[in-house]
């Protein structure tokens, strides 16, 4: 590991005041929200020197609201947290299945959504439960605060929107109806613990004779970002997300997808298992807003 600065700002202000100077200065400055994607990548590929911006002391960061028709998820709340959480659970099963998703228990108990967010993997599991949950980000910075749409935060490969002196204060999400829920999956080689191959999340809504009114599907690990794939939505809305729709739903997908071959998996492979976890998320995400 190389030479690293550490600052433990005790709130937004500061630590915004902290990532300002840096910035005005062309030094780099890193968040650390949990530190388990930022640790291990110092220990590996990039080992240059940084002041590090330790947010997880911070209130406004680790605030977690459930309200009547609003959540708000700080960037820095553990996703053991949120994993206990019964109420968070029932309105956003999908959203918490890919937290879950995230490590091991232990990782989970430094872990978080924000960071998983911020760290802007084509393969972050929450980054597709939180765009079809039409999540907006809550961004903190030099101006004030702005939002944005999840979808649109992810840039790249590991860049995202946030501008120079700015970082992820939270995730607003309004609370879905009664007949609205989601699901995500994934596929990977292995039992668990591993990155994915290919990953969909789902979430869709209903109207009292069973026929979709809404929906949203979005596919990671198969782009350079995850996806938003309209194409899919339209498939299932209108119908009552039979066996016919949901096949259709994956073929968007899969047509939507441009993904790599690697040691992991081919091109093809991937765009047919996409297309599979379309399926099958949708049928869950389904029999939840139903059930």
């Amino acid at each position: 590991m190389g030479s690293y600065a550490y600052v433990a700002p005790g709130t937004v202000a500061e630590a915004v005041a902290v990532l300002q100077d840096h910035a005005s200065r062309n030094k780099r400055a890193q968040v650390l929200a949990g530190g388990t994607d930022v640790l291990v990548q110092m220990r590996t590929m990039d080992r240059e020197p940084r002041t590090i911006v330790d947010i997880k002391t911070i209130e406004e960061m680790n605030r977690l609201d459930i309200g009547a028709e609003q959540t708000y998820i700080g960037a820095a709340v553990a996703s053991a947290i949120l994993n206990e959480n019964d109420t968070l659970r029932g309105l956003f099963p999908g959203l918490l299945e890919a937290a879950e998703l995230i490590g091991s228990t232990q990782i989970q108990g430094r872990a978080s959504i924000g960071g998983n967010l911020c760290n802007a993997s084509p393969a972050g599991d929450t980054i597709p439960a939180l765009i079809v949950n039409a999540a907006v980000c809550v961004i903190a910075g030099p101006a004030g605060e702005r939002e944005l749409a999840a979808e649109d935060f992810v840039t790249g490969v590991g860049t995202n929107a946030l501008a120079a002196g700015e970082l992820l204060l939270g995730i607003r999400l309004d609370n879905p109806s009664a007949k609205t829920r989601d699901a995500y999956l994934r596929f990977i080689p292995r039992t668990e613990m591993d990155i994915a191959v290919a990953g969909c999340g789902l979430r869709l809504s209903f109207d009292d004779s069973g026929i979709c009114t809404a929906a949203r599907a979005a596919i990671g690990a198969v782009a350079p970002t995850v996806l938003l794939v309209p194409a899919a939505a339209e498939a299932l809305v209108g119908s009552k997300v039979d066996d016919a729709a949901l096949a259709a739903a994956g073929a968007a997908c899969s047509a939507a997808s441009s993904p790599i071959t690697d040691k992991r998996g081919t091109a093809d492979y991937r765009r047919k298992i996409v297309a599979v976890l379309c399926r099958r998320a949708g049928a869950i995400a389904r029999d939840r807003a139903l059930g």
